[in-house]
């Protein structure tokens, strides 16, 4: 690495390479984006600085796909806008990584540093991109010197290592970019230091457990990397499991305690309105986890956050443990290890009463798996059976994926499923996908989707062909938006902008350089997975799910590989 503004090693540098340096000096090794006017002189220096650019052919579907990466590897998302338009079309990308606590920074130019409150006319100008990033951000940091740069990465990067994940977007104004000033030495953000809970709050905490004889565990995204020491702790409790959508994976779903994604169930939510005590760790108990209000706890709420502000969020804590999932956990462990067993008046040991929870989870599916679930059972069944070790699942807002595959397609680690929770956003599972796969291509990497939000990234596929690594995208067709049409269909509406006319998105696949299949049986379904897997860049594997109102578009099966 070198300084360009005045000679090697010099402490001289532009804005734009100011920028470069402090994130290779982070160890960003990759980013998402797009160049434009105003932020070449950023894209000038990614290569001397030893950092890959891949570029997705919409800003939203970068954001995406730096969201994926970092969910896949654990390691910030780096992605590049350029002013005004450009670093609005991420924005709603910046709010699902908000929403899912994904460690994501958005660097953008902005208006020089003297520009006129005034509306000039100048290109892609704005009246204050920061107050617009501010409210989906952690922060939005609008440097005022070359040598400020370099601290507002450091603090970007201090806050993915030390506090609760959130988004952070820093602005460089255009004169900066390519000004050459003073840069000072690199600004490197402190290494990690585990965050603990408060030694007494963590006694408190494991004498509850201890004493409980209904124990519950709900694990949220917070988590991941902590799936070991859940493991571990259920066991000594003989607890149950469940898992929000962002937790999904950090548990074995193939585990006789794993309840999986079926907090939305009237059959899990009494389980966890009669525990006497919950641990629940990394996840907000929200609406968005739940689909209603939560449940009436009659029992003991012990929260694991490295947040403190969740212990007061929807459900407030009895117990509050501030602190990291994995420090936490294992420390609740030791405890329990430490302290004695509860002993009944006779003497007798006294512990928890095991859930039976094969028979919870078949209660909580009865209402559904016969109906609205079950016509896709064996489909994800047979995705399920392809699938390797270790695959990296991305999906959509789709109801194949929140009907289907997150209660019903078990993922075990090191498995990883994403979705984007919450905010909610369309379009998530392609983007998120190409990140992924970028940020570990030794992994397999399998993107689920609904037509409807298909087509929000559907350009996508060209940036997947350049990656020219094997990505299927499994697409379930019901012909338009079937969560609206239904919602509209149960208030007696007469369906509105719902149904989309058929098209061919293998066809669609093709154009854009990668391959596409149609599947009918779940048995077509396994083998086109299975060969996708294999062919470099994108297959799109359609799954017709004909409406009630008409047939499918093409019922015929048909493949090019």
């Amino acid at each position: 690495m070198r300084g360009t503004g005045t000679g090697p090693g010099s402490s001289v540098l532009t804005g734009g390479e100011a920028l470069v340096r402090s994130l290779a000096a982070h160890g960003t090794d990759l980013a998402f984006g797009i160049p434009g006017t105003h932020n070449l002189e950023i894209y000038r220096h990614l290569a001397p600085y030893g950092i890959r650019h891949l570029a997705p052919r919409h800003e939203q579907g970068a954001g995406y796909a730096a969201d994926g990466y970092a969910r896949a590897t654990g390691r910030p998302g780096v992605a590049i806008t350029t002013t005004g338009p450009a670093l609005l079309n991420i924005a709603a990308a910046v709010g699902q990584a908000y929403s899912d606590s994904v460690p994501l920074l958005v660097v953008s130019p902005g208006m020089p540093l003297r520009h006129s409150r005034l509306a000039t006319g100048m290109l892609h100008e704005m009246p204050s991109q920061t107050e617009a990033f501010r409210h989906i951000t952690a922060f939005s940091h609008r440097v005022s010197s070359v040598e400020e740069i370099g601290a507002a990465v450091a603090r970007a990067f201090t806050l993915f290592r030390t506090q609760r994940p959130r988004p952070v977007h820093i602005e460089v104004p255009l004169d900066l970019l390519t000004a050459a000033e003073p840069a000072g030495a690199p600004r490197v953000a402190p290494p990690h230091l585990p965050v603990r809970p408060r030694p007494e709050a963590l006694r408190e905490a494991a004498e509850a457990l201890r004493r409980a004889r209904r124990p519950a565990l709900v694990l949220g995204g917070g988590a991941h990397g902590a799936g070991a020491e859940a493991l571990a702790l259920a066991e000594r409790l003989g607890a149950a499991v469940a898992t929000t959508a962002n937790g999904k994976g950090a548990f074995p779903e193939s585990h006789p305690r794993a309840l999986g994604v079926r907090l939305h169930t009237a059959a899990v939510q009494k389980w966890l309105a009669g525990s006497d005590a919950v641990l629940a760790v990394g996840t907000e108990l929200a609406e968005s986890d739940l689909w209603s209000a939560p449940p009436a706890l009659t029992g003991t709420l012990i929260r694991v956050d490295i947040d403190p502000a969740q212990m007061y969020a929807v459900l407030p804590a009895d117990i509050a443990l501030v602190g990291e999932a994995r420090e936490t956990l294992r420390g609740l462990r030791a405890l329990l290890d430490e302290l004695p067993r509860v002993r009944d008046e006779d003497g007798s040991t006294t512990g928890s009463a095991p859930v039976d929870a094969a028979a919870l989870r078949a209660e909580a599916d009865a209402g559904t798996a016969g109906g609205r679930d079950g016509r896709r059972l064996p489909f994800l069944a047979a995705i399920r059976s392809v699938l390797p070790p270790g695959t990296v699942l991305t999906s959509d807002s789709a109801q194949c994926c929140y009907y289907g595959a997150l209660p019903h397609l078990p993922v075990d680690p090191p498995g990883r499923y994403l979705h984007p929770t919450g905010f909610g956003t369309l379009g998530y599972a392609l983007p998120a996908a190409i990140g992924a796969k970028a940020g570990a291509p030794e992994r397999p990497v399998v993107a689920l989707s609904g037509d409807g939000g298909f087509q929000f990234t559907v350009q996508e596929l060209a940036t997947a062909a350049d990656l020219a690594l094997p990505l299927p995208v499994v697409v379930f067709d019901n012909g338009g938006y079937g969560e609206i049409r239904d919602e509209m269909a149960a208030r007696g509406d007469a369906p509105v902008a719902v149904d989309h006319p058929p098209l061919d998105l293998g066809a669609l696949a093709r154009a854009y350089g990668g391959h596409g299949a149609r599947a009918t049986t779940p048995g077509a379904l396994a083998e086109a997975l299975r060969t996708a897997l294999t062919v470099p860049g994108p297959t799109v594997i359609t799954v017709p799910e004909p409406a009630d109102h008409r047939e499918p578009a093409h019922p015929t099966e048909e493949t090019d590989l």
